[in-house]
């Protein structure tokens, strides 16, 4: 199997034009929150955020495969005492442009640092917002599904007769429930919060999330063969883990530093990501 791994360095909103149509079967990213990453990035005020983005957005519906999914994490923060909206903002804009806001996932940093300020706590969680193009996409919830817990002893051990039946919901969604059903499983779905540690190693870059967070949803919307894409590459995270899962990718940096550090970084994976007798073939440009 040919996995190809593709970083460019330049501005996404310039890159991304070179690449074809419906050509992208996952999009996850991270770009620079507003007025963060001052020192790297230059920094994108609140009120002029969602301006900078639609452009980088418009872009995205175009290579995104129509069974394709974007996975943007992103997270509000204070301007003078209160939450910002430009989270809220963009996500109204890129619906406009014929974006479908899908779900929301939450990320929960479990170790996250304490913290108090006068008027309120240290945030422990940020946003992943899924977009797609079309009702009907790819996903295989399978592939992410987890052990199903202590929780099982007690609260499968004494059903009620409603527990064995299906029992709707309420508030008249359509949905319901059979708690019989999962007797004797060994897995579940997962809930869309994500219990992960933030980044403690020094990937010599500011905002490097951890691996298990793009290899979470690489597994749920994408099969082998696949490609994925990190138009805010940063540290080369994504495309690490889409290599190790045998997933073409695509990476851009408009950091010189950070394009260099990824490509080094990337190399040593033709060595020990593979079993040595199986007939990978990696190629990196």
């Amino acid at each position: 199997m040919k996995i190809n791994t593709t970083v460019k360095l330049g501005d996404c909103r310039e890159v991304l034009k070179e690449l074809p149509d419906n050509s992208i079967d996952l999009v996850f990213t991270s770009p620079p929150y507003a007025d963060q990453r001052k020192n790297t990035y230059g920094g994108i005020a609140p009120d002029k955020y969602v301006e900078w983005f639609l452009p980088v957005s418009r872009e995205l519906l175009r290579v995104l495969s129509p069974s394709g999914t974007f996975i943007l994490n992103i997270k509000e923060k204070v301007v003078n005492s209160e939450r910002s909206t430009y989270v809220m903002e963009l996500i109204i804009e890129m619906r406009k442009q014929g974006w479908l806001w899908t779900e929301e996932f939450i990320w929960h940093k479990k170790n996250c640092y304490p913290g108090k300020w006068p008027n309120r706590f240290r945030d422990a969680w940020e946003r992943l917002l899924q977009f797609n193009k079309q009702k009907a996409f790819s996903m295989y919830q399978e592939e992410v599904m987890v052990p199903m817990g202590d929780w099982t002893k007690g609260r499968l051990k004494h059903l009620s007769e409603t527990d064995k039946t299906r029992d709707n919901s309420k508030v008249g969604s359509g949905f319901g429930k059979n708690i019989s059903h999962w007797l004797e499983r060994e897995k579940a779905y997962p809930t869309n919060v994500l219990h992960l540690a933030t980044e403690c190693g020094n990937k010599n870059h500011s905002a490097a999330f951890p691996e298990e967070l793009p290899e979470w949803f690489i597994k749920l919307f994408t099969k082998e063969g696949d490609t994925v894409l990190d138009p805010f590459m940063g540290s080369g995270t994504t495309n690490f883990v889409a290599q190790r899962l045998n997933r073409h990718s695509i990476g851009i940096e408009i950091s010189p530093e950070y394009y260099d550090m990824v490509k080094r970084r990337l190399e040593p994976v033709k060595l020990i990501l593979f079993e040595p007798d199986v007939n990978y073939e990696i190629e990196i440009r």
